[in-house]
């Protein structure tokens, strides 16, 4: 059996694809929520679930489509 390690090159990546790839690893990290905090409730929203699966929403039955 061949060994992959030894037979795959480390691909060398350029500079500005290094400061992407750890903008990225900052933005996911910035974005994971901590432990501890709960997202605030929402006053005056609307009832029920947020209509976004199918991207219309409706209000007192006339239904619009943005």
């Amino acid at each position: 059996m061949t060994d992959l390690e030894k037979s795959t090159p480390q691909r060398v990546l350029p500079e500005a694809a290094k400061r992407a790839l750890a903008e990225a690893k900052q933005r996911r990290e910035d974005k994971a929520q901590p432990a501890g905090q709960e997202i605030a409730e929402e006053f005056n929203g609307r009832k029920g679930l947020e209509p976004t699966r199918f991207g219309d929403w409706e209000n007192k039955g006339i239904a619009s489509d943005f």
